[in-house]
């Protein structure tokens, strides 16, 4: 099977050796994606909710570079760097994604890169 990496300037550029997404058949694996601004570079410090909402549109950046969409996101996990941004994320989460949702994990972690408070992966099946 032939493995293709997906890259946008719509997202922020990788900031390490791996790739926005990989494309293996038509499996789509997305990075984790952090609250970082694809132009500037900056990282959104202004509240769980507007850092969900960039990392949010920074995955859908990258799955609508490979041809897809969020509804054909399959699996997501976020990691939160505090629990109790769970129902903030949650809300906001839950307007990005059709129904069926995606399954998904989410988990408290003691750090994550540049100290932000959440980063979200998914893995999308694309026709």
């Amino acid at each position: 099977m032939e493995k293709k990496s997906i890259q946008t300037a719509n997202a922020p550029a990788a900031i390490g050796p791996y790739s926005q997404a990989v494309r293996a058949g038509d499996l789509l694996f997305v990075s984790g994606q952090i609250p970082l601004d694809a132009k500037s570079g900056e990282q959104i410090r202004t509240g769980i909710a507007d850092e969900t909402k960039k990392v949010l549109d920074n995955l859908k950046a990258i799955i609508e570079a490979a041809g897809g969409s969020m509804a054909n996101v399959v699996k997501t996990t976020i990691f939160l760097k505090d629990m109790g941004s769970f129902s903030v994320v949650n809300e906001i989460y839950g307007t990005y994604f059709p129904q069926p949702f995606p399954a998904r994990a989410t988990v408290e972690v003691a750090r994550l890169p540049r100290d932000v408070n959440v980063e979200i992966d998914a893995i999308a099946k694309l026709s």
